[in-house]
């Protein structure tokens, strides 16, 4: 007789193979059609609120890894706090403004002087990605208001983007200022601090010597200290610069107040700090020979050697006595501290570089330089200027250091000064308590009520705040809100009545900001104002988009939601410069206070030696790759089964890594499914059945608190350690014997279904914010009691909160035979090894301290517990091992058979019971 037939073997349609690759994408298409977010919304009607607020992808480009790694953590803590009983709000978006987006249409429309038309193919580019894009992001199992995104081009998003700058606008914080900024010339345009990413650059180092004018020298040889009796003829201030073609711009030197210098012999001059050192490098000459503090040649003159025009010299807190020479050449057009020290001092502000980085007019009407260097860039013709400095250029090096970049176009950026908007930081507005304050000082106190994972972001972040400068907010491009204020024509001060505010705003949200464009300056106005229109003209910047990203939380938690502030936000932790920032300083203006409660930051991907992944290099594996070689859920465990919060590497390595782990979990919820089938009705459980599920409510309760707290590597991982460890290793090994061999309806086996349901429920439940698609195949081929005990509908999405059972005393009570099973598996290790036996069956086991445990046998999978016998195979502290004295069973294999080829009592029985 073939016993085989007469096991009851697990039988299931869920297939051992996924094929995510294949069949993810159908189920994903189906929840689209099922409209499956608007459900899930429904579901949690009247529920407890949570809002993750997107910060919106530029839609540009198709999507990338790190784009998946951004979406799928959104997506997993948004599914969690769904299960976990949260009525969720996710509504994706799309930043669809900017530069990126214009140097693309650029390549087809170089026209830019038609820019209604040149706005209306940027508009066509941004929607053609927002629809590439979002059937990207769907493809990664994604949920969320998909139907209904934000989008930053939309009329009605574009006006309260411009309501947002009015708000800025009528709390006093806008400003126009002429003052340098970060200068794209690549670009032609300004540049916010987030716009600007540092890179080492090659760069001239100097040192010139700026002769003191014939005053000043004079004065200098008079009150100076000197060691010896010759006093040098004549007096040269000595600066150093990385610079050289800021030198025209030149309008005076600045020393640092209440500090020695030094004169040498041949009447140069720095800070006797620095002076020994440039001696010895030989910039210097001669040997130092007198003295003076700086204050004495304050508002005194020095001549600048490139085109003789006289340089006033200052003082400076900002100059270093730790590198250069202690006087620093200062040119207000081309720097911040330069321009702020020379308003101080009253001094012209030269700016002789237009807006491709080349030297304009100004060099001619200010004699700056000579006619050659007309329309050059000034970064190619800086050995020209070496040339002109002649004798007194002391010293040329070529030196690599940081230095500032577009991160656009990655070309080196000039610091210029432009008439642009600023957002003060510094300037106090009234605060809803009547006091007031700047928006530094509200922002600061903003971050210490937000709660920051990993909790470094606070500092990182709180470290900006209080370095940042004022916020740069204009740009000189087309593609963007525009600044629409109707400026003076005489002095060119903003009209900001709110009225005429009010009308703009209205016309923007029927019929976009294209009306700036397209209408006359009247036809924007009010009717009570229309008088007005020949005295003003229109404000030709547009805004950063940085402004149009960081004021999505009024668009959407605001507005559209009425939930704000957000409850999360959650990006890559380069957003603490960018989108973060931007997102607390409106939402300090608006309401003082951060537009969100937490803060998430993820680290990025790198291949798998921890570079930066890039084409040119040939380490960058596609997303498509990824999804059609692994499928979307193994893509999503390897989000989540990494520390995201870090770098994470992407190789073929790890996601064969995470495939493994996939196929571990896929093979253990097949088992259960597969074990369960037959189940109709729940069943008492014994004490090992009430064991596991006390262990798996210890288990899942912390990973549930893991996932809460966003820690789901550490969640992930001790769920993995218990499905192989407990579950897999010592409970479902041990519950086969009974499984297959038991009557079907034996009240051992159906214990052990029952324990098996709820098992699966646990897992399904835990699992499903990770591997949604895999959980919904799960009930797809469930029984329709595991079903009934687990959805309140068809699928995944109806998933109850499964019950645990914990029971803390039964844990104690284990520790125990977990500890004998230890010993036990060492102990059959060694037999093995020597060949004694082959399995387990083959022993009867000798306990030599019974602690009252009943169910030995099955624990340590041995045929039988026996008393004390002779002849030991192995004899332990603890216990003795014997050959089994009963034969094998030919359909148990147990060892407990009275006579060769027939089965054992328990076997007979159920073979009886089945012929009736």
């Amino acid at each position: 007789m073939d016993y085989k037939d007469t096991l009851i073997l697990p039988t299931t349609t869920f297939p051992m193979r996924a094929n995510l690759g294949q069949n993810a994408p159908k189920a994903y298409a189906k929840w689209q059609e099922e409209s499956v977010y608007e459900r899930m919304r429904a579901r949690r009607k009247g529920a407890q609120s949570f809002n993750l607020h997107d910060g919106p992808p530029y839609a540009n480009g198709h999507l990338h890894i790190g784009h998946a790694l951004n979406k799928i953590l959104k997506d997993v803590v948004v599914k969690h706090r769904y299960f976990a009983g949260y009525a969720i709000d996710y509504t994706p978006g799309w930043d669809c403004h900017g530069l990126p987006i214009e140097q693309q249409v650029e390549k087809e429309f170089k026209d830019k002087n038609q820019v209604l038309e040149f706005r209306k193919r940027c508009y066509e580019h941004a929607r053609k990605f927002i629809d590439i894009q979002k059937e990207e992001f769907l493809q990664l199992g994604v949920v969320g208001d998909y139907d209904h995104p934000y989008e930053t081009l939309d009329h009605a998003f574009e006006a309260s983007i411009y309501d947002m700058l009015c708000i800025v606008a009528q709390k006093g914080l806008l400003k126009q200022r002429f003052k340098p900024v970060y200068w794209s010339w690549a670009c032609q345009s300004a540049l916010a601090e987030a716009e600007v990413e540092y890179q080492d650059k090659q760069s001239d180092s100097i040192f010139v010597a700026f002769n003191l004018a014939p005053k000043s020298a004079e004065l200098l040889a008079k009150e100076a200290h000197f060691s010896v009796e010759h006093t040098p003829q004549d007096f040269s201030l000595v600066i150093w610069t990385t610079t050289p073609w800021t030198l025209p711009a030149n309008v005076a030197l600045a020393l640092k107040p209440k500090t020695t210098y030094a004169i040498t012999s041949k009447g140069q001059i720095a800070a006797l700090e620095l002076a020994p050192k440039l001696l010895e490098k030989g910039i210097l000459k001669g040997e130092i020979v007198g003295s003076f503090e700086s204050d004495l040649l304050e508002k005194y003159e020095a001549i600048n050697p490139l085109n003789g025009r006289t340089s006033l010299v200052v003082l400076g807190e900002h100059v270093s006595l730790e590198e250069g020479s202690g006087a620093v050449h200062t040119a207000p057009g081309h720097g911040e501290e330069d321009y702020c020290l020379c308003l101080k001092y009253d001094l012209e502000v030269l700016v002789p570089v237009d807006d491709f980085g080349r030297y304009n007019e100004e060099i001619l009407h200010k004699k700056l330089l000579p006619q050659e260097f007309l329309g050059t860039h000034v970064l190619k013709i800086q050995p020209k200027i070496l040339e002109l400095l002649k004798d007194n250029l002391l010293h040329h090096s070529v030196i690599t250091h940081s230095y500032p970049h577009c991160w656009r176009t990655h070309e080196p950026i000039l610091y210029r000064a432009t008439t642009q908007w600023f957002i003060l930081m510094d300037k106090p507005f009234l605060q809803p308590d009547g006091s007031t304050k700047t928006l530094r000082e509200v922002a600061l106190e903003a971050i210490e009520k937000v709660q920051f994972t990993p909790p470094q972001g606070k500092n990182r972040l709180k470290a900006m705040i209080e370095q940042r400068p004022d916020w740069c907010v204009s740009r000189q491009r087309s593609w963007g809100v525009p600044m629409a204020f109707f400026l003076d024509k005489e002095s060119q001060e903003p009209l900001l009545e709110p009225a005429i505010l009010e009308h703009i705003k209205s016309i923007f949200a029927k019929k976009g900001c294209n009306a700036w464009w397209e209408a006359e300056v009247s036809d924007l106005l009010p009717e009570n104002f229309k008088h007005l229109a020949p005295k003003l003209e229109k404000n030709p910047h547009i805004l950063d988009v940085w402004f149009d990203s960081g004021s999505t939380f009024k668009a959407v938690c605001e507005e559209r939601l009425k939930l704000c502030p957000s409850d999360v936000v959650l990006e890559g932790s380069d957003q603490h410069r960018g989108w973060f920032q931007s997102s607390l300083l409106l939402g300090c203006i608006a309401h003082s206070k951060a537009p969100f409660k937490g803060v998430l930051t993820h680290g990025f991907t790198v291949d798998e030696k921890g570079h930066k992944m890039s084409k040119s290099k040939g380490n960058v594996i596609s997303l498509e790759h990824i999804l059609k070689t692994y499928g979307s859920d193994i893509l999503r465990l390897w989000v989540v089964l990494n520390d995201y919060q870090n770098d994470l590497s992407v190789s073929h390595a790890f996601f064969n890594q995470t495939a493994e782990s996939y196929k571990k979990i896929r093979n253990t919820l097949r088992f259960l499914l597969a074990n369960i089938a037959d189940l109709k009705h729940l069943s008492p459980l014994s004490t090992v059945d009430q064991w596991i599920l006390a262990q798996s409510a210890q288990i899942f309760s912390q990973v549930q608190e893991h996932f809460t707290a966003h820690d789901f590597v550490k969640g992930l991982q001790k769920l993995l350690t218990f499905i192989a460890n407990e579950l897999s290793g010592i409970y479902l090994d041990i519950c086969k014997d009974s499984l297959y061999c038991d009557g079907k309806d034996s009240p051992k086996r159906r214990g052990i279904q029952t324990a098996m349901l709820h098992l699966a429920h646990q897992l399904s439940f835990t699992l499903a914010p990770v591997l949604t698609y895999t959980i919904e195949e799960v009930f797809s081929h469930a029984s329709p009691l595991f079903k009934e005990v687990a959805l309140s509908g068809d699928g995944v999405f109806d998933l109850k909160q499964p019950t645990l059972h914990p029971n803390e005393a039964l844990l104690e009570e284990f520790k125990t035979p977990l500890h004998l099973r230890t010993l036990f598996s060492e102990a059959l290790d060694s037999l093995k090894k020597d060949k004694q036996v082959k399995t387990s069956l083959e022993l009867e086991i000798h306990l030599k301290e019974p602690d009252g445990f009943k169910h030995y046998a099955e624990w340590l999978m041995v045929s039988s517990v026996c008393g004390p016998k002779e002849n030991a195979l192995l004899d332990t502290p603890a216990f003795a091992l014997y050959k089994a004295n009963a034969h094998k069973c030919p359909r148990c294999w147990q060892f407990t058979s009275l006579k060769e080829l027939e089965p054992c009592k328990r076997c007979a029985q159920v073979l009886e019971n089945a012929q009736l």
